[in-house]
């Protein structure tokens, strides 16, 4: 074998060698710079363990991954896709000869779930697993699963620069830990705090204008994300050295242009590399003698409550720090500039947080059913995923058809795994393939997942028709992906369903499939019996637009425009804005594929504009369409609104024709409910009678009924709505109903006890019928003194058990007294009250002792 060069990590490959010969696992924890990415798949390739088997080295990052193949193959005097090989998305370099395969992390899970057994497989090495990537943990989660159950001689080696030795080897069943100490050279570390205000791109491009003065090398500059990076690097333009090159790197770029960010820079010349976090592991620059570090980092989050990944700009952790810092002595004495105080260092937190924790995991749930696995607690991991979200991803892969209610896996499940896509857009991509625009969604969901194709537009119609005239080699691969995973599709479609034919009424349609996947939707519309109308995106009917397409991976995502140009209310709540200036802003319902920013005020970053008919067809069985009656006092009648809503947007509302019969009846019943028994016109009649009744129920407890608005409402369909005939107007409710509704309330043999029990008059001894209120505690007779005259027993309800409070009035019915006890008033306060009583009614008798007056209802005659 060809000789290794002597790095820091070369002093424990033989410690590493005798761990893998006496056991089938290891952990290794180098520093950065120490070679263990290069050095260590090399040096187990002679290990007798090994047979012919290929050892698979994970990298965390595209880049990584072809960098360190390319390292190796350079080592042994090859070039990449001979002994060492790279594999990745739209990419690879792997022959026969292959044997040390080097790919990003997801590509193992497939490798596992595709066959578990992983035949000519020998080793599985999970380099810089410190970054605890979903597809690094899962990874190794399903290969200590194979080791354990089919692999026993399956060799695992867990590889960081800053990591928890000790914990993994227990995940590893105490594996042996293997400590290289690295040699990097001297850093001198800087601080530089970033004013209170200041832009981070005109902090980051004044320190690199100072260290380029100050410093001989190349700088590596550290930023959040490419908005960042595109900025700094105008403020640059101009204003530094000629013979200075500024090249960016991250995510979006093409290959070539990331491997040529990372090659020396010519003789003669300096390069200023604008990196994301890219640039902290696995590569080394060449050159770069000073860091500057602006401390941030943009990581994704999810949101259970809203189903949405945001990318979001945090304090990087003191790990990434230590990393980034180090990236400056990786082959001579180097500067490492940080742009904030140094007391700072101390609280930011030690680690970046694992992904499993904060991420989205319906793609990993979908993987878990492809295992065999129901519950991925039974897996074994460093961080168990989150029950919650476990759940959430659950919920959105049965609502896709991806899995049943047992957590096992579908055939729709089947076919969407199978397209290597995020599940939204396998499932997207399966929907359309049945409709025949399996290409057309398959370039859209490759466009969504490789950024930076079609250029960097919010509006994926325009990145779409840009993709495809494109010409540029990760183009034309991007392409290709797209037409092998339309071809994937296209043999695991279902056969085309009709999609619900639009009746013309405002967008409504005729049918609403049963669910949201293809499984249910394979008999055709409801009513339509051996019939199928032309599917849409078949040859007879205009082809889906990205926005209809968009709307398959995301029906939670419709928005629409609300208030303001270019602010949007999205179906599942959140609020969310693009420019006033984009095209977009002017649509009146789009799909929202991604978001930044927190929500009510995130950044739409990419969506497609969809038409309302499309909404309408597409997601018919996600429609709620709601009745409400409201209340018109005007009128006093109920009308009818329709509501056509998808979540929190309304797609229509319109006045229905007032209801009749039993609807109208149903209608009213809930105006009642919404506003309240005052929309009622009760009458003398009928609100007397229910005072009565509530002061029976008071006294005398049940069978009476509580007349209370509560109790009342809670039974209308009992006393109400018996008496209703089927038109929607209050005014035809008469109180004569209202009296007998109430009545019905009654058991009949207590009804005629109600005269005898709570009378409505009461008949004084002057003649005159005095009515009875009862809408207070006690029952009121208010009634003139003078025809109680003679009058020396309290009069009395209720069989004479209940004395009435008597309200006596004078001539003009205004309050004199109020007592229960009338023989006393005779004896005691009828002289004070006659005294003060007579000089104002002279005409009106005034007897020194009512008992033998005559009662009257009358004053006294004229010249008496």
């Amino acid at each position: 074998m060809t000789k290794l060069p002597d790095l820091p990590v070369s002093a424990v490959l033989p410690h590493l060698a005798e761990a893998l010969s006496s056991g089938n696992s290891a952990v290794l924890v180098a520093p950065p710079g120490a070679g263990k990415t290069t050095l260590v798949p090399l040096a187990l390739l002679d290990a007798p363990w090994r047979g012919d088997g290929r050892i698979v080295l994970l990298e965390p990052r595209r880049l990584a991954a072809r960098a360190a193949a390319r390292r190796m193959a350079a080592l042994l005097g090859e070039e990449p896709g001979e002994t060492v090989g790279y594999a990745m998305r739209m990419e690879n370099k792997v022959s026969a000869r292959t044997r040390i395969l080097v790919v990003t992390e997801g590509v193992l899970a497939r490798m596992i779930l595709d066959d578990p057994e992983l035949p000519g497989i020998s080793a599985v090495l999970f380099d810089e697993f410190h970054e605890r990537s979903l597809d690094g943990d899962f990874g190794l989660a399903l290969a200590l699963d194979v080791q354990g159950a089919l692999r026993p001689d399956l060799r695992l080696v867990v590889m960081s620069a800053t990591l928890d030795g000790a914990r993994v080897a227990k995940l590893l069943d105490a594996a042996p830990v293997i400590e290289s100490q690295g040699r990097s050279f001297p850093i001198d570390i800087r601080y530089d705090e970033r004013p209170a205000g200041v832009a981070i791109e005109d902090a980051m491009a004044r320190a690199i204008r100072t260290a380029l003065a100050d410093e001989p090398g190349s700088v590596l500059a550290f930023l959040p994300g490419q908005r960042e990076i595109e900025r700094t690097a105008e403020r640059l333009d101009g204003r530094i050295s000629a013979d200075v090159d500024v090249v960016p790197l991250y995510g979006m770029l093409d290959g070539k242009a990331q491997d040529a960010a990372i090659r020396p820079a010519p003789a003669g010349r300096r390069k200023v590399v604008l990196a994301t976090a890219i640039a902290e592991t696995s590569i080394t620059i060449d050159g770069v003698r000073v860091v500057i570090d602006s401390g941030l980092s943009r990581l994704p989050r999810y949101e259970p409550s809203s189903g949405l990944t945001r990318l979001e700009t945090v304090r990087a952790s003191r790990a990434a720090a230590d990393q980034r810092a180090g990236r400056a002595g990786r082959t001579s004495p180097g500067v490492a500039v940080r742009l904030w105080r140094a007391e700072q260092t101390a609280a930011l937190p030690a680690f970046s947080p694992p992904e499993i924790l904060e991420a989205d995991l319906s793609g990993f749930v979908l993987d878990c059913a492809a295992f065999g696995v129901a519950d991925p607690a039974t897996l074994a991991f460093l961080d168990p995923p989150p029950a919650p979200a476990l759940a959430e991803a659950r919920a959105l892969l049965v609502d896709l058809d991806a899995i049943d209610a047992n957590g096992r896996l579908t055939p729709s499940g089947q076919a969407m795994r199978k397209l290597a896509l995020p599940v939204r857009l396998a499932h997207m991509v399966a929907e359309a393939a049945g409709q025949g625009a399996a290409l057309e969604a398959a370039q859209l969901a490759v466009l969504m997942t490789e950024r930076g194709l079609g250029g960097d537009s919010a509006d994926l119609e325009r990145r779409l028709q840009r993709f495809r005239n494109e010409r540029a080699p990760r183009a034309n691969a991007a392409r290709q992906l797209a037409e092998r995973l339309a071809r994937a599709a296209g043999k695991n479609a279902p056969h085309p369903y009709p999609l619900p034919v639009n009746d013309g009424e405002r967008g409504a349609s005729t049918s609403r499939p049963a669910s949201f996947s293809p499984s249910s939707r394979g008999e055709g519309p409801a009513g339509v019996e051996g019939q199928r109308e032309p599917a849409r995106g078949s040859a007879t009917s205009d082809p889906l637009t990205p926005g209809a397409l968009l709307l398959f991976a995301w029906p939670d995502r419709v928005a629409k425009a609300r208030g303001e140009r270019g602010r949007f209310v999205l179906a599942n709540g959140s609020g969310a804005a693009v420019d006033a200036a984009d095209p977009l802003a002017g649509e009146q319902y789009l799909v929202v594929a991604d978001l930044q920013g927190k929500a009510q005020n995130a950044r739409i970053s990419s969506a497609a504009a969809v038409s309302e008919a499309d909404i309408r067809t597409i997601l018919a069985s996600h429609l709620e369409r709601k009745t409400q009656a409201a209340f018109d006092r005007e009128k006093r009648s109920v009308r009818v609104r329709e509501t056509v809503r998808i979540g929190a947007v309304t797609l229509s509302e319109r006045m229905l024709p007032a209801p009749r019969g039993e609807e109208a009846d149903r209608a009213i019943l809930e105006a009642l409910r919404a506003h309240g028994l005052e929309l009622l016109d009760w009458g003398k009649e009928a609100e007397t009678l229910r005072q009565r009744l509530t002061w029976l129920h008071r006294g005398l407890g049940e069978p009476w009924p509580d007349m209370a608005d509560v109790a009342l409402l809670d039974r209308l369909e009992e006393w109400l709505l018996p008496f209703l005939r089927g038109e929607a107007s209050f005014a035809r409710i008469g109180a004569g109903v209202l009296h007998d509704a109430l009545l019905s309330l009654v058991p009949h043999d207590l009804q005629r006890k109600i005269a005898s029990l709570a009378p409505t008059h009461f008949t004084a001894p002057s003649g005159s019928h005095v009515p009875i209120r009862y809408d207070g505690e006690f029952p009121v007779l208010a009634v003139r003194v003078q025809e109680l005259f003679g009058m020396d027993k309290h009069p009395a309800i209720a069989n004479g058990t209940v004395p009435l409070t008597l309200e006596l009035l004078s001539p003009a019915h205004r309050p004199i007294q109020t007592t229960r006890d009338l023989p006393g008033f005779w004896r005691g306060s009828w002289a004070d009250v006659r005294s003060d009583m007579r000089g104002r009614y002279p005409r009106h008798v005034w007897p020194d002792n009512p008992l033998e007056a005559q009662a009257t209802a009358r004053a006294k005659p004229r010249g008496t």
